[in-house]
Formats: structure tokens, C-alpha cells, sequence
């Protein structure tokens, strides 16, 4: 593209976001006063509406909940304290947790690995696991395993781990 004389070219690089304005100094200015308008505002809230975990606070809230050794998660809080349901998704964050932080090679169980966590018959364990599905807390992946959803962790933050730590 050949610019005349008057013709303007600014560039903008917002976090992720490169925006090119080009053409008469009136029609950039105008696209650049919509893009600070409209476009930033609506980006930030929308950044505001996606789930995001923050792997440290999850840390500091599991602490004293759950743990590691062997290249296993270990639940600290006693199973009758906690609902089924409670207790399949703590162990399936602990899971998580452990991957993410590099002690466990997969956050993905098996459904007999959660039905031993769960200590019940595979009828229930599967009942609770479909449960949890249909809730958004976890997923059923691919391979026939389970794992614990982006939601499903806020979720553990918000409304499991702070309920855990007051009994």
C-alpha cells in the first residue's frame, strides 16, 4: 500500500492484540478513539468473565487438604467429614494439582482409581462421577477417564475448600 502525504499509519500492541490504523489522519483518529472506547473496555470485562486458576492460591488453599508422596495424591481430611461427591472432586483437584505441579505424570483417573478413593461400590462411584458431569465439575475424557474442569476448580475454591476448612 502506497501512502500519500497526508495519510497516517499507527500501530497498536495491546497485551495479545496488534492493531494496525491506516489511511487520512481523520479516519485513524477515529478508529483509534473506537478502539480505546470499544474495544479495551469490552476486551477487560470479558477477560474478567473467564475462569482463570491461579495455581498458587489453589496451593495455599489445599494445604493441610491434600498431599503427595510416591508420585500419588493423598486426601488429609478424614472421608466421613466429606459428601461423595466432595470427595471424588478433591481428589480428582489434588490430581490436578499434582500435575501441575510436576508430581504426577497425568491429572486424569480412572474410574477404579476413584472408586478406591471413594471407598464404595463402582454403581455409586459412577452414579456420583455422573453427578459431577452433568454439573460442569468434571469432565469424562477420551480414554474413559476423568478429570476436574476449569469451572469445577473455581468451584473447589469457591464454595468445597473454604466449607472443608471450617469443619
Amino acid at each position: 500500500m502506497t501512502l500519500k502525504k497526508e495519510d497516517i499509519t499507527v500501530e497498536i500492541k495491546y497485551q495479545n492484540v496488534l492493531k494496525t490504523f491506516s489511511g487520512p489522519v481523520e479516519h485513524v483518529w477515529l478508529a483509534l478513539n473506537t478502539f480505546f472506547t470499544e474495544f479495551i473496555p469490552t476486551f477487560e470485562i470479558s477477560r474478567r468473565m473467564i475462569l482463570n486458576v491461579n495455581l498458587e492460591n489453589l496451593i495455599k488453599q489445599c494445604e493441610g487438604i491434600i498431599a503427595f508422596a510416591e508420585k500419588d495424591s493423598h486426601i488429609l481430611i478424614h472421608r466421613n467429614s466429606l459428601t461423595d461427591n466432595e470427595t471424588l472432586a478433591l481428589q480428582l483437584l489434588a490430581s490436578y494439582v499434582g500435575h501441575n505441579l510436576g508430581f504426577m505424570l497425568d491429572e486424569n483417573l480412572s474410574r477404579e482409581e476413584l472408586k478406591a478413593a471413594l471407598g464404595k461400590s463402582s454403581k455409586i462411584t459412577s452414579t456420583r462421577l455422573g453427578e459431577l458431569i452433568r454439573s460442569g465439575i468434571v469432565d469424562k475424557t477420551d480414554d474413559n477417564k476423568y478429570r476436574i474442569t476449569t469451572f469445577g476448580v473455581v468451584h473447589m475454591q469457591k464454595n468445597v475448600l473454604p466449607k472443608i476448612v471450617k469443619k
